[in-house]
């Protein structure tokens, strides 16, 4: 019965993000709201206008598939979905900026994607603490601990997804792949929400791929690509991070490992070049493969397979565990 259930929730997601992207890019020509090429920007790799509406049909997807299902009307769906509209917002505006060739200011990027983190954090979906390995007693982290630990891996993640969102279909591959590491996750420890908001993770994301493989028709711009990593991160939290051990800590930081460690390098480069982390470059490592003589699709396929065996690994940690 949970496994037709979890199908059940993976066709819907993909369905309504399916039937809804074509309208919704129709929409953003008549509205200019599209990704043009800029001459002279190695980040901008597509020749024709692009549609940025995609991140649309992803929320309402994601959401409609998992309220359906899941039937959970609590506190922490209506956290989730809160936070969901702030970095869709925000979002928008970001990517509003970007049709208009200006950049959006990071303060008020910065300010939003913590706002939707705290949200997460008071409805109870938190990194409370830990099994010690030698007592396998629960360690409880102090109040000003957790909401530190909560808040840094919700907006890390958010960023690192979105960051990752530089060629078609690199972005929503990676997240698919996490989505399906931590529905086994969640499976494995018994976690069916978890579960079914992963299984609609992927949903949305497969359907998404139909349209922006490359080379892509539509993009979700930051407000989609913040929005799969505010979920992606909500996910591991409320699954494969609730009562963890030491050693499963590393599960979800596996599962995700290629966004994550390629946009710490990132990160780090920014700051000690005294750049702000949000000055898009091109830095990233799918960039850099481009310019070592890898096509669009051979980098995509070779990064997603780098995903899926840190994403292996992290399933043998699980049964390590179990």
């Amino acid at each position: 019965m949970r496994t037709i259930l979890y199908l059940l929730t993976l066709l819907i997601a993909f369905a309504v993000v399916y039937v809804l992207i074509p309208p919704l890019s129709r929409l953003a020509f008549r509205l200019d709201f599209v990704d043009k090429p800029r001459a002279g920007v190695e980040r901008k790799l597509h020749r024709e206008p692009i549609p940025l509406t995609a991140s649309y049909a992803i929320f309402v997807g994601f959401f409609a598939a998992y309220v359906l299902i899941a039937r959970d009307l609590s506190w922490e769906t209506a956290a989730l979905f809160g936070g969901g509209v702030l970095l869709l917002s925000i979002g928008t505006l970001d990517d509003w900026f970007k049709t208009k060739g200006k950049d959006f200011p990071a303060l008020p990027k910065l300010l939003v994607q913590v706002s939707a983190a705290v949200l997460v954090y008071a409805a109870g979906i938190k990194f409370s603490g830990f099994f010690n390995p030698f007592t396998e007693q629960y360690v409880m982290l102090p109040v000003w601990l957790q909401f530190t630990l909560t808040i840094l891996w919700i907006f890390g993640v958010t960023t690192v997804i979105n960051f990752s969102d530089g060629m078609d279909g690199l972005a929503g591959a990676l997240s698919a792949i996490s989505g399906a590491t931590l529905f086994i996750v969640a499976l494995a420890m018994g976690q069916s929400g978890s579960a079914i908001m992963a299984a609609a993770l992927v949903g949305v994301t497969l359907a998404y791929l139909r349209f922006n493989k490359p080379p892509a028709k539509v993009f979700m711009g930051d407000a989609g690509a913040t929005f799969l990593g505010f979920v992606l991160a909500v996910i591991a939290l409320d699954g494969a991070f609730k009562q963890a051990t030491v050693l499963s800590l590393f599960i979800p930081i596996l599962a995700l490992g290629v966004p994550i460690f390629d946009n710490l390098f990132v990160v780090a480069r920014r700051f000690l070049q005294g750049k702000s982390i949000y000055q898009a470059d091109a830095s990233q490592a799918h960039y850099r493969l481009l310019r070592a003589g890898l096509t669009t699709k051979q980098v995509v396929a070779f990064l997603c397979l780098i995903s899926a065996c840190l994403s292996l690994s992290s399933i043998v940690l699980l049964l390590l565990e179990v």
